[in-house]
């Protein structure tokens, strides 16, 4: 008899970083198949045609196959519970909206185990979608009954919990599209892109560049219009008001039609249009007092809506909003109506995706005002052909680009100027913003830090606008010859051998070629010269903090096998990629390695992600790692203990660099030419120093520095200056490090 139960969870762990299985992270999954082991998917009866029909789409996913219904092509064939339970984990994300194609599953040297991988952003999500799957498997395999869109709910809560909002989302997307990188600082939208000093945050749409008083000005409509007014802006006349009797005086003052608003509130909430009385003017007194600081009543501009993107000094993208309302049929309630005719729309939403908002009368009070200034309520049936209004303002979502007219754009790129904002939505009032703003008594009756993006991502009409690849290009300006924007040169040096001092000798070859570097390594973690932690920082956690950090302007780490196979690497690139050996499988079992050939697979990663312009450094002592250089992306050089090995003189006939020894001297050489580091004198006499570096080992460090462009005098002149005893770690409460 089929046991369901015995499928049991082993193990799981998140690889956060580059790893064996794939660039990116993974949530990988140790399964003990127990009686499932004999039992494939075409001897459980009725299983196939259970499972599709709980998951159609499962006829999209093309498995091994590499077509459509290949992977319903491999359960008619027979397929372990492993390897299924990774497509139902992979379909319930894509149906949680976070698809994902990328997943494995792979036998182990124990009978019934398997490793089993899929692509996980967050890792939140990917145990919400494993848990889920595993049920819905085990569910499957008994006959029972489940429900998926129940599981799928699960899945997407957790994603709405722990995923970027989608105005960062799609800034982190255009950087990654330039291959820049990126590390989520908070649970929220607080992002790093690039690494180290070359670093750039954002919160959504608000950069680093975003200055506290600009935003506070932004904040304070009423400080903002007198400083744009100033400058020749046109914006709306206003008052700050404290009651509902002032905003009556004031109405009076200004001449009707007005509109009443929040001082320092956005996304048009508790904003009230086109007043008249005094008794909606109070009413919508009442309506923007919770939604700000202080009330304003301002002259109303006739005209559309729109909101303006200025990034840099640029108007990159423009929505208009429209009046929406609902037509009575003579049966139905307003509130029918509103559900009927407006909320039906998908473009309307209650989560962030949706460009346009659903009505909630409920909690709606400018909604409500509106019904009520139309002499109706919620319950209301109006007349047959009746055109209600519901809302006025706050549906911008109608992309309006490539109208607008250049003294249009000069208008709004100055306001945010005048603010001080790298990145701002204007909100304009006009009739038609293809013509200039003074010929039509159009104005501009708002400037916003962190504008939302959504609007111009998704527009409810007309093309969507790539905002986010020109917030990054603000941040990131392209220039000839940066094939890297936002990257530091990394170091990444894996293996066993003198590892930990080949990269204290790079750390400081670096720092002597002028820039600050980071080092984390078994001996510690370093800044410079300074030890600001002495435990063993060979590790995940130690270099991702340096990539954080910064005034950090290279980085060492050190990588060694456990390291790749418990986390992954840190960094998602690398300039250099050393590898030294391909020793350490002894203490690896766990992770079931248990030969030296298998640690081929584990430290060919750190060759993996050295970038198009970077350099793998390989020792030729290994044939297995010298022949990594096929792996890389980028340039390779060799070391080796003598030149006259085939690696070396193959690599060298193909104009490749190579270091090695001859006759006690360091020897760079490039194709035929060579060059003799002769101040480094016969290194053999080296051995009894107070850092004792073999000549291995010396040999990949001078190998790294050179691949690092850096000069080799300066290599030279570095390995003799070197001192092994840095200077000790700093107190409590010091604030070297992070800066």
């Amino acid at each position: 008899m089929i046991k369901a139960d015995d499928l049991k969870l082993l193990r799981i762990n998140y690889l956060r970083g580059p790893n064996i299985w794939t660039y990116r992270s993974v949530l990988e999954v140790w399964l003990d198949l127990g009686e499932l082991e004999n039992y494939p998917s075409n001897k459980i009866p009725g299983f196939k045609d259970r499972l599709v029909a709980l998951l159609p789409a499962l006829i999209e996913h093309h498995c091994g196959v590499g077509e459509r219904g290949g992977f319903l092509q491999r359960l008619e064939e027979g397929t372990w519970a492993g390897h299924i339970l990774e497509h139902i984990v992979i379909e319930l994300l894509n149906l949680a909206g976070m698809p994902t194609g990328f997943g494995q599953t792979r036998s182990t040297s124990r009978h019934g185990i398997y490793r089993m991988v899929f692509r996980a952003r967050e890792e939140r999500v990917a145990r919400a979608a494993l848990d889920a799957g595993h049920q819905l498997l085990t569910a499957t395999i008994r006959g029972d009954s489940f429900d998926v869109k129940a599981a799928v709910h699960r899945v997407r809560t957790e994603v709405d919990n722990c995923y970027l909002g989608p105005s960062t989302a799609c800034i982190v997307d255009a950087a990654t599209d330039r291959r820049i990188p990126h590390i989520r600082l908070n649970d929220g939208n607080l992002v790093q892109l690039g690494y180290g000093a070359s670093q750039r945050r954002i919160w959504t749409a608000e950069t680093e560049f975003t200055s506290a008083i600009a935003e506070g000005i932004a904040g304070d409509k009423d400080l903002t219009k007198s400083l744009l007014k100033s400058c020749g802006v046109p914006v709306p006349e206003g008052q700050i008001v404290n009651s509902p009797e002032e905003a009556w005086e004031a109405a009076q003052d200004i001449g009707f039609p007005v509109v009443v608003k929040p001082s320092d509130a956005n996304h048009g909430r508790g904003v009230t249009l086109d007043l008249h009385t005094q008794a909606d003017i109070e009413a919508a007194y009442h309506v923007a007092y919770p939604e700000g600081s202080d009330v304003m009543v301002e002259r109303f501009i006739p005209g559309h809506e729109h909101r303006l993107l200025v990034v840099g000094d640029k108007v990159v993208a423009a929505a208009r909003g429209e009046i929406i309302g609902i037509t009575g049929d003579g049966r139905s309630t307003v509130r029918q109506l509103i559900d009927n005719q407006l909320n039906s729309d998908p473009r309307r939403g209650f989560e962030e995706e949706f460009p346009l908002e659903t009505i909630v009368i409920e909690t709606n009070t400018k909604v409500q005002l509106e019904i009520q200034r139309q002499g109706l309520s919620p319950e209301a049936v109006p007349a047959a052909g009746r055109f209600v209004v519901i809302e006025r303002n706050g549906n911008v979502a109608i992309d309006c680009t490539d109208n607008i007219h250049p003294e249009v754009q000069y208008a709004a790129s100055l306001a945010a100027r005048v603010v001080g904002l790298d990145i701002a939505g204007i909100d304009m009032v006009a009739k038609d913003i293809s013509r200039p703003l003074a010929e039509q008594g159009g104005a501009i009756v708002e400037v916003n830090a962190g504008p939302g993006l959504l609007m111009h991502l998704k527009p409810a009409e007309g093309s969507p606008r790539p905002v986010g690849r020109a917030i990054v290009d603000h941040l990131f300006p392209e220039t000839e010859g940066d094939a890297a924007p936002g990257r530091i040169p990394v170091v990444g040096v894996a293996g066993t051998r003198d590892t930990h001092k080949i990269a204290r000798m790079v750390a400081w070859l670096a720092h002597l070629s002028g820039r600050q570097t980071g080092l984390a390594c078994r001996d510690g973690l370093f800044l410079d010269r300074r030890r600001v932690e002495s435990v063993d920082c060979a590790n995940w956690e130690a270099g991702h903090r340096l990539l954080m950090n910064h005034s950090v302007q290279a980085t060492v780490i050190e990588n060694g096998a456990e390291t790749i196979l418990r986390d992954g690497l840190p960094y998602d690139r690398c300039q250099v990629g050393v590898v030294t050996d391909l020793e350490g499988f002894e203490a690896l079992s766990h992770y079931d390695v248990h030969e030296a050939d298998q640690m081929v697979r584990v430290m060919r990663t750190q060759v993996d992600v050295v970038l198009p312009d970077g350099v793998a450094v390989l020792n030729t002592a290994d044939t297995r790692v010298s022949d990594m250089a096929s792996l890389c992306d980028g340039s390779v050089v060799l070391y080796g203990l003598t030149a006259d090995v085939p690696a070396i003189e193959a690599h060298r006939a193909a104009q490749g660099r190579a270091v090695y020894l001859k006759q006690g001297y360091v020897v760079l050489a490039e194709g035929s030419h060579e060059k003799v580091l002769s101040d480094l004198g016969d290194i053999r006499t080296r051995q009894n120093t107070a850092f004792p570096m073999s000549e291995e080992a010396l040999l990949a460090a001078v190998a790294t520095a050179w691949a690092l462009d850096i000069s080799p005098d300066l290599i030279a002149a570095g390995i003799e200056t070197f001192d092994p005893d840095p200077q000790p770690v700093r107190p409590a409460g010091s604030t070297a490090f992070f800066r």
